[in-house]
């Protein structure tokens, strides 16, 4: 490992500072893209209950944890279990994190390009005259085409490494501060557009009456799989932002205040767009097309639909690009703290190296697409390996990390800043992570793998 300079080393400098960059590492296409169809998929306001109750039960302590990992060893994921566990494999954890980040990054933003594409249609008003049917189309022909998507792919990873290159304080902090407010007052506006159409209130009301009639064990299963997906678990983000929280911080508060975020952006994309989606007679359950395929048709129903077309996919896009910057810090810090690079080459070489893994997943369904594996192409290999292996077992290996391995007295004075704070909630967080998360961790694995079916 290179010598690190802690006195030198970049980090956040102030407390919104952090809950900003973390709530927008947080806060992605997961609430935006993903949190609506799964809504829609399993019920509605039951499914909703359930997902609250385990971001709050299992998601803040989990986070407390990489929290924990990164700010006791202020290094990347890779060095931190290194110092932690001096001798220990239990760098391998923070290894798979490194490894998670590359295979995430890498097809992530290839989705997020899709939504610079939405954004020129919605300037170009593309989206005229079709129905969904012809939408759906229209978002196949793109995705199977090769210059545009590779093209937004490329602008894409620009930004994020541009954003990267100039540091914590300077970079992401910086960004983050100007991005997360204004990716709230989009989708508050966009809340309010929604809410004023007529039957709305039909959208309102699947979204937060619970039916609880409508659960299954798979229903659960998918909430707090989804929690761990909304909150950014597993991956290395939180450890490596956690590493940059000044000593002085409440981690408690910071957890806290990370997930009340992260949950009412998800709430307001609700929103924001199942009362329209009611309005007009569409589907709920509409799936992964809601976004690319159903939205476009209603904003068209919509007066004023070509302002809040172009407001959406803008808010989509900035939702996105403070995800790939927390995901691309994983890799850059890996890179200067272990194998000795500067900043700016360890931005440059760790963005051209996943841009070639990110290109042939934005190929999957062009020139590669029949290049599979079990019928999965590049893209859905790499979706389906960070998501449904790596996350899991990492969030997994994270508690038994910091509930079976690193200890209590160590936990306690970090998470109390050395008994200057009390911390009243540590036995509740200890037992949680010693018994409750990594069962409820097993079990979204062991489902989502495959080993059992419920």
């Amino acid at each position: 490992m290179a010598n690190i300079d802690f006195k030198k080393r970049d980090s956040f400098t102030s407390k919104y500072g952090v809950i900003a960059a973390a709530a927008g590492s947080a806060i992605g296409l997961g609430n935006i893209w993903r949190f609506p169809y799964v809504v829609g998929e399993n019920g509605g306001g039951a499914f909703l209950f359930i997902y609250l109750a385990f971001i709050f039960a299992i998601g803040i302590p989990v986070m407390l944890s990489e929290f924990t990992i990164g700010r006791s060893a202020q290094l990347n994921p890779y060095g931190a279990f290194k110092k932690l566990a001096p001798g220990k494999p239990w760098y391998l954890v923070g290894l798979m994190g490194v490894g998670a980040a590359f295979m995430i990054l890498a097809f992530y933003t290839a989705v997020a390009g899709w939504t610079f594409e939405y954004i020129y249609q919605s300037i170009i008003n593309g989206f005229e005259g079709k129905n969904s049917n012809e939408l759906g189309v229209m978002f196949d022909s793109f995705r199977e085409s090769s210059f545009r998507p590779i093209l937004w792919f490329a602008i894409f990873m620009f930004l994020t490494s541009w954003i990267v290159i100039s540091g914590i304080k300077n970079g992401i902090e910086k960004y983050a501060k100007i991005l997360m407010p204004l990716l709230l007052v989009l989708i508050i506006v966009l809340c309010v557009r929604s809410i004023t159409l007529p039957g709305a209130s039909a959208g309102l009301k699947f979204l937060f009456k619970p039916d609880f009639s409508k659960i299954t064990t798979n229903t659960v299963l998918q909430a707090l799989g989804q929690a761990f997906f909304s909150l950014s678990i597993g991956m290395g983000t939180l450890i490596t932002y956690g590493s940059y929280i000044s000593k002085k911080n409440n981690l408690g508060n910071t957890a806290v205040s990370v997930s009340l975020a992260d949950t009412f952006i998800a709430i307001l994309a609700g929103v924001a767009i199942f009362p329209a989606v009611f309005a007009f007679g569409i589907a709920p359950s509409a799936g992964e097309g809601l976004v690319y395929k159903t939205l476009p048709a209603i904003f068209q129903q919509m007066p004023g639909g070509y302002i809040f077309s172009l407001m959406f996919f803008i808010l989509l896009g900035v939702a996105a690009l403070t995800s790939t910057i927390s995901v691309l810090e994983v890799i850059v810090a890996y890179f200067v703290e272990e194998l000795g690079m500067v900043r700016k080459k360890a931005t440059i070489v760790a963005s051209l190296s996943v841009s070639v893994l990110g290109i042939l997943s934005v190929m999957s369904w062009g020139a590669l697409k029949n290049v599979t594996l079990f019928g999965e192409n590049i893209f859905e290999i790499l979706n389906y390996t960070s998501a449904n292996i790596l996350l899991p077992l990492g969030g997994l290996l994270i508690v038994a990390f910091i509930g079976w391995y690193y200890g209590g007295a160590k936990t306690k004075a970090e998470l109390s800043n050395n008994g200057t704070l009390k911390a009243k909630y540590f036995p509740v967080f200890i037992f949680i992570i010693k018994f409750i998360a990594p069962i409820a961790i097993a079990f979204v694995f062991l489902n989502s793998v495959g080993i059992i079916k419920f």
